[in-house]
């Protein structure tokens, strides 16, 4: 019966991100984006069908698994604009650095701004690196690795849907800018979406969002130690 459950799940997480992925293809607007959509979808139908969460990870957990593969998948674009790449290293590099900086410190003074209790503080610091690598982040650091994956998917959903307006508000065009912009504050939603923008883009949101990854192992411990 576990089985059927699992299959189930997964059957009806697929289903329901294609029906938002077209949903999202007529109605295109960055608050419509599939991932957004989806996950608001399935919590809904979960609480009105009295679901439980567990059942519904029986299938869900082997979708978890497959976001190592996507994110390798990656790599390919990456290799196709690896002459971009070579060009503007040293602007990515710095940019990425800078990035991951104030978004770790940004984080900080805001939540001792509100006077955020200090276990959630500290799981808040990695929100803008990928789920595995924050989780474990929030380990080293005092913080709760459950804590820190949900403020990571807040990040990237945040990220994908306001991104957009945000760099169209500012005048941001270049692919360069762009790339980091979402690959470093929004890790793989956010290169999801800069995908959709071009595959410029999409290469420079990859390696963005792996050299945040490899910076915030470093400064997240230094910071905190730092700041708090």
């Amino acid at each position: 019966m576990s089985l059927f459950y699992a299959a189930l799940a997964i059957a009806g997480t697929i289903l329901t991100y294609n029906l938002m992925k077209n949903v999202y293809v007529k109605f295109y607007t960055p608050f419509m984006v599939p991932i957004v959509t989806s996950t608001v979808f399935i919590v809904l139908f979960l609480l009105l069908f009295h679901i439980p969460y567990e059942t519904y990870m029986s299938g869900g957990e082997w979708i978890v698994h497959l976001l190592g593969p996507a994110v390798v998948a990656l790599a390919y674009p990456l290799y196709k604009q690896i002459d971009t790449i070579k060009k503007y290293g040293v602007s990515i590099v710095t940019g990425v650095f800078v990035g991951t900086f104030i978004g770790i410190v940004s984080g900080i003074g805001l939540a001792l701004l509100f006077d955020v209790e200090p276990l959630t503080l500290l799981s808040l610091v990695p929100k803008s690196v990928t789920s595995p690598v924050a989780m474990d982040i929030a380990l080293v650091i005092g913080g709760n690795p459950t804590l820190a994956a949900v403020f990571v998917m807040v990040a990237g959903v945040l990220g994908a849907v306001l991104g957009p307006y945000l760099l169209k508000w500012m005048r941001i065009n270049h692919f360069i800018a762009r790339g980091i912009g979402f690959g470093t504050a929004a890790h793989g939603i956010g290169t999801s979406k800069a995908l959709e923008m071009g595959e410029q883009e999409g290469a420079i949101s990859s390696i963005a969002m792996t050299l945040s990854t490899i910076f915030a192992s470093i400064l997240s411990p230094l910071l905190v130690q730092l700041l708090l």
